[in-house]
């Protein structure tokens, strides 16, 4: 659990900030939700992406996107690397972290859970992640430290949980992507009785499902995308709890990758801070329905209604905010 008395408000970090990056998830969501349920995946994240970058580009900032959407040459997505915001050379320095689609093929078929989700901190303060997969577990707050390890197997951390949480292996719900990659875990998971609540996409979402006791969810195990693994370690920064990842690699281009942007142990296993360090702001806003956040509503009088949560890691304050505004905001691009 995150020691807030050894964390100060950055002096980067304005509070105006904070509200801010609701802007910015909410103009993506709001983009992205114009393609709910019309199966063009592409096109959902595209429209997130302009929407997104329009309205980073309006903020007062010098920021370096170090969590995107691929490398430069995939561009018009917001790239490893891009410049973004109206003050570059003399504005506050920050580094962001970003999904402006977190669930594209959710989206694309209507499914839960889909956000446009953002990190940011001061330069320096989040993980600069290859986009390769990344073995995660992620733990809610209130557990003594390292109870949890990826140096242990699966049955080893439930019945630890377990024992900690003083019920039986049985009684944990652990929280999976539902992948063909997770059999043999889901199949271990199983084999102690565990309840397991599969998800189709959306790992940001699961992992912060640990956080909420409304969920059940004890636990996140498995395997997803290195980026979406920074973002969740970005909230869980802010609401407390405990994480690890470790780096997959498939092939020799992915260590190449990892070693060209100054990753040299392939091996090592990421702890919450060494993810995301210092005052961190986190902020998503629901673009369908799902555990933690509602989804856009657009209503026959052309109002438009959102939900977006906004979390900071120095104050440990959540923000709860509903968004009611008179149709699409006028940086997005029909």
């Amino acid at each position: 659990m995150t020691d807030r008395s050894s964390l100060s408000p950055s002096q980067v970090l304005d509070r105006v900030l904070v509200l801010e990056m609701v802007r910015v998830t909410e103009y993506a969501a709001i983009a992205a939700s114009r393609l709910t349920g019309r199966g063009d995946e592409k096109a959902a994240d595209a429209a997130a992406v302009a929407a997104m970058r329009a309205a980073l580009n309006q903020l007062p900032i010098d920021g370096t996107v170090v969590i995107g959407e691929g490398e430069r040459d995939e561009a018009p997505m917001l790239f490893i690397g891009e410049r973004v915001g109206a003050s570059q050379n003399g504005g506050p320095r920050i580094d962001i972290a970003l999904d402006p689609l977190e669930g594209t093929t959710i989206t694309a078929k209507a499914g839960p859970n889909a956000m446009a989700v953002l990190a940011i901190a001061e330069e320096g303060g989040l993980l600069y992640a290859p986009d390769v997969y990344m073995d995660k577990l992620a733990i809610g707050p209130g557990y003594p430290e390292g109870i949890v390890s990826l140096e242990k197997t699966p049955t080893e951390n439930i019945k630890a949980l377990a024992e900690a949480k003083g019920v039986a292996p049985g009684d944990i719900i652990a929280c999976v992507l539902d992948r063909p990659r997770h059999e043999a875990l889901i199949r271990e998971l199983r084999g102690l009785g565990c309840g397991i609540n599969l998800i189709p996409d959306g790992d940001v979402a699961g992992v912060i499902a640990v956080t909420d006791p409304e969920t059940t969810i004890d636990i996140y195990l498995g395997s997803g995308g290195a980026p979406e693994g920074v973002l969740a370690a970005a909230a869980l920064r802010c609401v407390g709890g405990q994480f690890q990842g470790r780096l997959l690699f498939r092939n020799e281009d992915e260590k190449a990758r990892a070693r060209k942007i100054g990753i040299t142990d392939l091996d090592r296993i990421y702890h919450l801070e060494d993810l995301a360090k210092g005052d961190v702001i986190f902020a998503a806003t629901g673009v369908t329905d799902g555990s933690l956040l509602d989804g856009v509503k657009r209503w026959k009088t052309g109002r438009i209604t959102t939900e977006s949560v906004v979390m900071r890691a120095s104050s440990g304050t959540i923000r709860w905010v509903k968004g009611d505004r008179c149709g699409d905001p006028p940086l997005i691009v029909a």
